[in-house]
């Protein structure tokens, strides 16, 4: 009796890879980013009343803020070794989440550091297959958190009669059209997010071996030839992580799924304090302020810079100049983005060249063990 054919799948191509981990490229989404906070600073900022706001703030609520930045890293280092089951150190996993935020922050959302965190999983010793498992499950549970929590951003709207949608003044175009093109970025973000969720459901956890036929079907088509190598691969890549995965038991899910929640709660709460730094909120207000959140964050997916470099600063005000004073809504724009993102561009070029070294003295030393 014949065996079945081993299934095997490429690792990350560690060239590709380097090109993205490299600390030059922190220039270009630093670029980007400060030279649009720059034109807003200087184009629509009052300093004076910036400077008499940030005197007056309240400063318990900026180490909220980093209270709950801090948290959410936690929450995910906790949860990258949790899934591992204590397979990764502590100190792994720290390198681990920095390194993964900071290949997050110097790629485009829509490419994400996918092949960059498998990678660094596996040089912290993880199998290839379990890397590619582990990566492709915080994926899934990721976009689970945007795929719930976005309609009860909308059914917050509707129930209290408040717009997740700012109003946009008219400016050059018609204010209706404004309008609908922030929502229906919103809505085409939301439904690619759902699409690409219901194939990592379908690949990894249902049906493996029919989610790579249908990439090998779709890739058939003459006009999509030239991708079947890669959706080969991709679904040979499926199949070794849902393997990888079988054993998991429901318990793990839950908990993983529970924790992503309060990953990404901390995440937005954080702007929630920032806010409420120069703006005391009530608690409704809190609500709409959060949920207004998930609405760009869904928008800024369809960024094409670095870490939503630029879009992320220009789109701010148009969702919390209703909660800020025109005169100082672009600086605390630009504050939000000190806090959550560029730390881990700096942060992640710092402890990249540790990590290189660190990671290549235990390859060695396992060499000579073995």
């Amino acid at each position: 009796m014949n065996n079945p054919k081993k299934i095997t799948a490429k690792a990350p191509n560690e060239k590709e890879v380097f090109k993205t981990l490299n600390t030059n490229k922190i220039y270009i989404p630093v670029l980007i980013g400060l030279g649009v906070a720059i034109y807003f600073f200087l184009e629509k900022v009052d300093i004076p009343i910036f400077l008499e706001a940030l005197g007056k703030s309240n400063w318990y609520w900026f180490l909220g803020a980093l209270i709950m930045l801090l948290a959410r890293d936690a929450g995910y280092i906790y949860r990258i070794r949790m899934i591992s089951d204590d397979e990764l150190s502590w100190k792994s996993s720290i390198y681990i989440i920095l390194l993964w935020e900071f290949a997050s922050a110097v790629t485009p959302s829509v490419v994400g550091g996918t092949a960059v965190a498998i990678f660094i999983l596996n040089r912290e010793g993880l199998s290839f297959g379990k890397s590619m498992a582990y990566v492709m499950m915080t994926a899934l549970l990721d976009n689970f958190f945007f795929i719930v929590f976005s309609p009860l951003a909308i059914f917050v709207s509707n129930s209290f009669d408040f717009m997740v949608f700012p109003a946009i003044s008219a400016g050059m175009f018609n204010e209706f059209v404004q309008k609908q093109g922030l929502k229906g970025a919103f809505y085409v973000s939301y439904g690619l997010t759902v699409i690409y969720a219901s194939f990592f459901v379908y690949g990894l956890l249902i049906n493996p071996r029919g989610f790579k036929w249908l990439l090998v079907k779709i890739t058939s088509i003459k006009l999509l030839r030239r991708f079947r190598e890669g959706a080969i691969n991709t679904g040979n890549e499926m199949i070794i992580a849902a393997k990888t995965l079988r054993g998991s038991g429901i318990s793990l899910w839950i908990k993983a799924i529970f924790l992503t929640f309060f990953i990404w709660i901390a995440r937005y709460l954080m702007l929630n304090c920032l806010i409420s730094a120069f703006t005391p909120l009530e608690a409704i207000d809190h609500l709409f302020v959060f949920a207004r959140q998930i609405a760009m964050w869904i928008v800024m997916l369809l960024s094409p810079t670095p870490g939503s470099s630029g879009t992320a600063e220009a789109v701010f005000c148009l969702f919390y100049v209703e909660y800020l004073r025109s005169e100082f809504c672009a600086a605390v724009g630009i504050l939000w983005r000190l806090f959550y993102y560029y730390p881990y561009l700096f942060v992640g070029a710092l402890i990249l060249p540790r990590w290189l070294i660190r990671v290549n003295k235990n390859r060695r030393n396992n060499e000579k063990k073995s």
